[in-house]
């Protein structure tokens, strides 16, 4: 195979995967429907395998088409994104800013945020995904996440964006005033609890403490399991368990007076939410842009 037929026919490839139709895919790539079947026709003639099944009303990939796409869309996609931080070398911050948000970061940061970074770059288009499932974000096209500092790769660089916050166990005033307070970890047996499944791993999370010294990990007790914080929440707003949760994702129910903390003491450590991103990303005028916004923002 010759090095310059080497990518011919991936991005006609690529197209009409992503978009299930010939005709989209050529109104994407601004050519006619007839020159990508032919693109198609020769890349399935050089690889000895068709990929697509064609139907008069659909087209769908074959099992070949399956596994070639799964191996050529990450790489693709990387050489998108690294041709769009070329393009970004210039001074003044302009393109697609992409995040990956994790939810709690909506209301604290995205939302007060927002308006002062459009109002400051008008030239930077903001593309935001709400997901506490991040993955690989480079591979997936993002120039940064959010998510909680405990959460990130060591690899990747952080900056801060909200108050350090601890971990502890809450309770409704009714609650407590029905049930008492749990003292020290070990007494949380004696109380109903809203157990959590995490929607990253599907498993339920075990209460994390320090005690003496030492790492305690506890499995809550209930008869209800949630896999929502702001429903956890609610649940325990109302009185009926006690919840493992932070200060800072309870910050309003503990200003309204609807949960209070207890176990404090043994919370393990302080946590936070930053922004996150890869050494080689640090540098686009946009993301610096973005990082200054929410940096002026914090000393307001």
């Amino acid at each position: 195979m010759g090095r310059e037929k080497t990518f011919d026919g991936v991005s006609e490839f690529l197209a009409v995967a992503k978009r299930q139709s010939v005709r989209k895919a050529a109104l994407e790539l601004e050519v006619t429907p007839g020159a990508i079947s032919q693109a198609l026709q020769k890349l399935e003639r050089r690889l000895g395998v068709p990929l697509f099944y064609r139907t008069t009303r659909r087209i769908a990939l074959t099992e070949a088409g399956e596994a070639l796409l799964a191996k050529i869309a990450p790489a693709a996609q990387l050489i998108e994104t690294s041709l769009g931080d070329a393009v970004q070398s210039s001074n003044e911050p302009s393109g697609t800013l992409k995040l990956i948000v994790e939810r709690l970061a909506l209301p604290h940061v995205i939302e007060p945020i927002l308006p002062a970074f459009r109002k400051a770059w008008p030239n930077v288009k903001v593309d935001i995904t709400v997901s506490n499932l991040h993955g690989d974000i480079v591979a997936s096209g993002y120039d940064a996440g959010i998510l909680i500092g405990s959460y990130i790769a060591k690899e990747m660089i952080a900056v801060r964006l909200s108050p350090s916050f601890k971990w502890a166990v809450f309770g409704s005033p009714d609650y407590f005033r029905e049930n008492g307070r749990p003292s020290v970890p070990s007494d949380l047996i004696k109380h109903q609890c809203v157990r959590f499944r995490r929607p990253e791993k599907g498993d339920v999370y075990r209460w994390e403490f320090i005690e003496n010294g030492q790492n305690v990990s506890i499995e809550p007790n209930g008869p209800i399991t949630v896999n929502d914080g702001e429903l956890m929440r609610k649940i325990a707003s109302q009185g009926l368990s006690l919840i493992y949760s932070s200060t800072f994702h309870a910050s309003r129910e503990l200003a309204n007076g609807q949960l209070e903390p207890v176990l404090l003491d043994y919370s393990p450590g302080s946590d936070g939410l930053f922004l996150y991103f890869t050494k080689t990303k640090q540098n686009q005028p946009k993301l610096r842009a973005f990082i200054d916004t929410c940096s002026e923002l914090r000393r307001l």
